[in-house]
């Protein structure tokens, strides 16, 4: 039943994918195109819809590459241009979206002068309540000042508004965060297979990643299954994963793989059915991204309460080691679950960590004796 009900969600998603948005970026997502001189107030944009595509609300500002503020250059990310949301300010856009499909925004986002910066993600309308992402951007993963992220979200219905919001209050409004490249991705939920109980296990199905961006996407912190941006599994750590791509990193098979950036508090897991009694190997790559993260690394795996550590020696330029866990399982619900046992850094301060890649789980099948 579970598969006829997949394939039905396919062939709905297939004849409604040229009434959807595609994937990529948004209308307009990196604001090129911006206000007329005559909606502008300096910097301040002083129409709703003065920016083609987009709607927006409070204090916004049209920032360009090379502008100052005293003596703090801002941040342009992408492009020549950008916009900044001072307190409360925010930015829509409407999606014509396929209902009951899941989707992923990433975006880029820049610190500016304040200290605790946060951004909230929403699409609107929504059947759940309180149903957003709260993005805190105090931490910079990137020697840059900015850093991409993603946000996952369920399709309540076919046409709905996407909401970028700064919930700060600054003494000074000009205090906020600046927002850049906005794109969406279809996701599509991965199965378990007769070679694999995880699923998405080789990550391969996550979020967008911006082609002209060679700093990763960071997938945010405390975000369940039903709303991740990497589907099958769970956030559970106070600080982000980084999501990686070949055309930038090192990868130890495919095209994607999980960058542990913030050690124990950088974690991701999966529960998964399994049999009382039973006998698992869990199998998984850990390996360096070939960024000039160097050191000793350490993944350490868990599946209930059976543990391993896998330790890696990087010398920051690509590689990787297979690990592997044999357990036991004592529940009918096994909890999977990876993080870093060390914090790494480079020599330009930014954080790194450790490559997770190509994680499997197989039941062991034991040969019958004559």
């Amino acid at each position: 039943m579970q598969k006829l009900e997949f394939v039905l969600l396919l062939f709905v998603a297939t004849c409604h994918a040229s009434f959807s948005i595609p994937d990529g970026l948004l209308p307009n997502g990196n604001f090129e195109r911006g206000p007329k001189p005559s909606q502008l107030k300096g910097t301040e944009v002083i129409a709703r819809d003065a920016i083609p595509e987009w709607t927006i609300s409070g204090f916004v500002e049209y920032i360009k590459a090379g502008q100052k503020q005293g003596d703090m250059m801002l941040p342009v990310p992408e492009g020549s241009t950008a916009v900044r949301l001072g307190n409360e300010a925010s930015i829509k856009q409407k999606l014509k979206i396929v209902k009951g499909m899941l989707y992923s925004i990433t975006f880029i986002a820049g610190r500016t002068c304040a200290q605790e910066e946060k951004i909230n993600v929403s699409v609107v309308p929504t059947s759940e309540k309180n149903d957003w992402g709260v993005f805190p951007i105090q931490t910079v993963y990137s020697s840059k000042g900015w850093d991409s992220y993603s946000y996952g979200f369920p399709a309540d219905y076919s046409e709905v508004e996407l909401v970028i919001h700064n919930p700060g209050v600054d003494e000074d409004p000009a205090c906020g965060p600046i927002i850049d490249s906005v794109a969406i991705k279809t996701l599509f939920p991965p199965r378990r297979t007769n070679g694999n109980l995880l699923k998405n296990g080789d990550f391969e199905e996550g979020p967008y990643v911006l082609p002209k961006t060679d700093s990763g996407v960071l997938l945010p912190p405390n975000i369940e299954d039903d709303h991740s941006p990497l589907p099958g599994w769970i956030i559970e750590s106070l600080k982000a994963v980084k999501y990686i791509d070949s055309d930038h990193f090192s990868v130890p098979k495919g095209k994607r793989a999980i960058e542990l950036v913030a050690g124990r508090e950088s974690a991701i897991a999966q529960v998964v059915r399994t049999q009382i009694g039973k006998t698992y190997d869990l199998s998984f790559s850990v390996g360096d991204a070939n960024n000039s993260c160097e050191g000793s690394m350490s993944v350490e795996a868990f599946a209930g309460k059976d543990t391993v550590k896998v330790s890696y020696n990087s010398k920051g330029k690509g590689g990787f080691i297979r690990g592997k866990l044999r357990f036991k399982a004592i529940s009918s619900r096994t909890r999977i679950m990876f993080f870093s046992t060390f914090y790494s850094m480079k020599t330009d301060a930014s954080l790194c960590g450790p490559v997770l890649d190509d994680v499997r789980l197989l039941s062991v099948r034991y040969p019958r004796h004559p």
